[in-house]
Formats: structure tokens, C-alpha cells, sequence
């Protein structure tokens, strides 16, 4: 059960730790620039907002106990590039966001191991989690790529910054060793 516990802190900080991520990028970005995709074959940073919004909703709502694949999402209008506002584009990600995070919340140990579906495929709780950690990462990538892109000026680094490895190593190990989580120190940024 304590493995269980870990388990789900330890996911809920991976998402949040992406969400801000995420977050960092946009804020570097001119608001006219969340909407320019690099060529015709790339999305912008809205669309790909639109679609982390619409998959979060259709997987997290009510999730234990309908297809995480909703009836209503309309997967292919993600992709149309009709967000007007970064204050729209922005509401989309946190109702997201607070859809999966609501939902991670409300999830016991002991449902971890409990059959739930996505287009009619069943995962384990804990395999539909790590299904979405591994897709939500992923498109926040190509939200930090495209706005690395698009940046006019430098770029604020959202990690170790190029060429301070060394710098960074030799302050990780001038502390004494710790068990705790890799991101605790990332989140408190």
C-alpha cells in the first residue's frame, strides 16, 4: 500500500512538473506567437492546447466508470485552429489540467489495479495514467520546441541551462544523499 501512495505522488508531481513546464514556455512567447505554427504540417500552441484540453477532458471525466474515449469529444476539431485569445487558450489549459488533476485526486490505492477503458481497450488504472504521462509530456515538448522556435531574444532555459552541467552535478552532490522525490526541488522553483 505505501508503494501504492508513492505511486500516485509521485505521478501527480510528473504532471504538474509538466504543466509548468509547459506554463514557462508560454510565458516567453509574444500572445500573437501561441498561435503561429512553425509551417503548414505543424500545429501552434494553441491547437496543441485545444487537443491536450480535449484529451484530458474525455479521459479524466468520470473515468472509473465510462470509455475514457467520451462520445462527445470531437478529436479531429482539437486540430482547427480557432482559439482567439491567449485568456481562452489559457482557460482550456487549466480546465484540463484541474480535470486530470481533480481526477488523480479521487483515485484510492486500491483502484490501481482496477480495469478501466479507453476506446474500448481495457488498461489497468495505473497503465491509464502511465498511457497519459507518457502522452501529455510528449505534446508539452513540442509546446516548449515551438516556442523555442518562434522566441524572439534569448531563450530562458526550463532545465539545466547549456553548458552548466558541471555546475549543476557539483551542487546536486555538495548535498548529502536523500531519499526524496527527483522533482521536489523543480516544483518549489
Amino acid at each position: 500500500m505505501v508503494e501504492q501512495h508513492a505511486y500516485l505522488d509521485s505521478i501527480k508531481k510528473q504532471f504538474l512538473y509538466y504543466k509548468t513546464i509547459g506554463e514557462k514556455a508560454m510565458e516567453q512567447v509574444e500572445p500573437e506567437q501561441l498561435f503561429m505554427a512553425v509551417h503548414d504540417d505543424s500545429n501552434s500552441i494553441a491547437t496543441i492546447v485545444k487537443h491536450l484540453w480535449g484529451n484530458m477532458l474525455s479521459r479524466w471525466t468520470d473515468f472509473l466508470k465510462t470509455d475514457g474515449e467520451k462520445p462527445w469529444r470531437d478529436r479531429d476539431s482539437e486540430f482547427e485552429n480557432d482559439i482567439q485569445t491567449k485568456e481562452e487558450l489559457l482557460q482550456k489549459w487549466n480546465e484540463g489540467w484541474a480535470c486530470l488533476f481533480d481526477a488523480l485526486e479521487s483515485i484510492r490505492p486500491d483502484q490501481l489495479s482496477h480495469i478501466i477503458y479507453i476506446r474500448n481497450e481495457g488498461h489497468t488504472v495505473m497503465e491509464a495514467i502511465n498511457r497519459q504521462l507518457a502522452h501529455y509530456p510528449y505534446h508539452v515538448g513540442q509546446i516548449v520546441y515551438a516556442a523555442k522556435l518562434l522566441k524572439k531574444g534569448s531563450w530562458d532555459s526550463l532545465s539545466i541551462p547549456r553548458n552548466r552541467s558541471n555546475e549543476f552535478n557539483a551542487n546536486k552532490f555538495s548535498n548529502e544523499r536523500a531519499v526524496k522525490h527527483f522533482l521536489d526541488e523543480e516544483l518549489r522553483k
